[in-house]
């Protein structure tokens, strides 16, 4: 038997993102973004409001980091979305987080976080959508494999658990894409 829940905004999973961009002052920032994906072939959509300063950095700027948070640190991650740079402008600070500027595009890449995409702004469409061009993605070599491969259970990237309002650790490998349904072909 089923229970019906009505209408939800569950997804799983839903990757913690951490985007990062600069103030026009230059300091750093970042935000929570819970709600972001894969847009098309090398592109990156997030659903932001208007309101957030990282929403304002990303238009002036054109580029921003995307950030996968990881379970040693879902508090600073948790933190960077419910305090408002509009407020606190120095807020990665205060959560004891450190940045270093992406190679390829103008954005911070916060240190903590072992991966991360550099973007640049493509277009914002007309309901919000802030896409960006998949520029490069890093990766800190403790989350390699070793053919130095990403390997996400090193990684620990956390999830969003919109149905219980938590985090969950992401990782197991369970089987193998493109291969595992030939069996029953």
């Amino acid at each position: 038997m089923r229970k019906n829940f009505g209408k939800k905004t569950w997804l799983f999973p839903c990757p913690v993102l951490i985007v990062g961009t600069y103030g026009i002052d230059g300091v750093p920032n970042a935000m929570n973004a819970a709600w972001g994906g894969i847009y098309d072939t090398n592109q990156i959509m997030l659903c932001l409001s208007d309101d957030h300063a990282t929403t304002k950095n990303i238009l002036r700027n054109k580029a921003f980091t995307v950030s996968f948070a990881d379970a040693a640190h879902v508090t600073e991650a948790d933190y960077v979305g419910i305090v408002s740079a509009n407020k606190v402008p120095d807020k990665l600070q205060r959560a004891g987080l450190h940045v270093s500027k992406a190679e390829h595009v103008n954005a911070p890449l916060i240190e903590e976080f072992p991966v991360a995409i550099e973007c640049s702004l493509d277009h914002v469409n007309e309901d919000g959508i802030v896409v960006g061009n998949i520029v490069n993605v890093t990766a800190d070599e403790s989350v390699l494999d070793e053919k130095g491969n990403l390997d996400i259970g090193k990684a620990n990237f956390v999830s969003y658990n919109s149905a219980a309002h938590d985090y969950r650790v992401l990782g197991n490998k369970v089987g193998n894409a493109f291969s595992d349904g030939k069996k029953l072909m």
